[in-house]
């Protein structure tokens, strides 16, 4: 099959690439750079050069595909991230209707099922409505966790503090995803086709408290006593400016979402599809990945 994936040669895009390639499809890999061209090449995949905000690149790149991924990758620029997230998902719709995609997998996330949910998952609700309102194109949207690789956003912090946290405590619950782990489970869905109309795949490598979490890695880089520290919404919103982030995107990513996870209320509908999820590698088998990064080998 033609497949074409949106997300560059990211940490879902690249290995789901590679795992398509090695099934036998012809795989087109969306990428903004051009640098990144020889990259796709040398994976054995044709680069498709251009900008998802151009509606007419969209649609030739999606022209002679069986199937597509999309995802919105993140604009640390903008200045409404939702409505950004919005109007992507409109023209990836639009290029999908226009072109008669008849598969589409979408990256979405765990709390996209609620119209008001926190952080970004009020647009992430948004963009699943909208696909699931085109007609003969069955859809598939993946929610998956928390990324494994968020992690390494705090290798400094722990580096120089001795500690790691958020704005919720060490007996906070947070379901976790390894971005191979959802590439695999996009790359089966692709390669078998084995969903049809408009439907939600849960994946969920690991489940662990922000305790488990320090520990498991404290462990893995030769820290045991490395805690977990439940900072204030104030606190981490300073912390996260003085590094350099913006403010739209600490509130919109970290503080509302850790605002839900103190709520409880993030994982109510994968709580009753739990059974239904995908994904194998554990939070101990990432704490392996993470004391290779921080022990400067990335």
């Amino acid at each position: 099959m033609n497949i074409t994936i949106t997300g560059s040669l990211g940490n879902i895009s690249k290995p789901l690439a590679q795992q398509l390639i090695a099934k036998g499809h012809q795989v087109t890999i969306i990428s903004r750079q051009p640098e990144k061209a020889a990259a796709i090449k040398a994976l054995g995949a044709i680069p498709a050069i251009g900008s998802i905000d151009d509606t007419d690149f969209l649609l030739q790149a999606f022209a002679n595909a069986d199937a597509v991924y999309i995802m919105i990758p993140p604009d640390y620029q903008a200045s409404d991230i939702r409505g950004y997230m919005k109007a992507t998902g409109e023209r990836y719709a639009n290029a999908i209707k226009q072109s008669g995609v008849k598969y589409v997998v979408n990256l979405s996330a765990i709390g996209a099922h609620k119209a008001d949910g926190p952080g970004p998952n009020s647009a992430n609700y948004y963009i699943e409505q909208l696909l699931n309102t085109l007609e003969n194109t069955n859809v598939l949207h993946v929610r998956p966790g928390m990324f494994y690789s968020n992690f390494y956003g705090a290798i400094e912090m722990i580096r120089h503090q001795h500690i790691i946290g958020n704005n919720f405590d060490a007996a906070t619950t947070i379901v976790m995803s390894h971005p191979e782990d959802i590439a695999t489970a996009i790359a089966t869905a692709l390669d078998r086709l084995d969903f049809n109309g408009k439907t939600v795949r849960y994946v969920a490598s690991d489940e662990k408290t922000g305790g488990e979490i320090a520990a498991i890695l404290g462990n893995a880089i030769g820290q045991p006593n490395l805690a977990w520290i439940g900072f204030s919404d104030d606190d981490l919103l300073h912390g996260m400016l003085q590094s350099g982030m913006s403010e739209q995107m600490a509130k919109v990513y970290i503080i509302e979402i850790g605002v839900a996870l103190r709520e409880g209320t993030l994982f109510n509908d994968y709580r009753q599809h739990q059974q239904q999820t995908f994904g194998e590698r554990s939070f101990h088998d990432f704490a392996k990945e993470f004391a290779f990064a921080y022990n400067g080998h990335n």
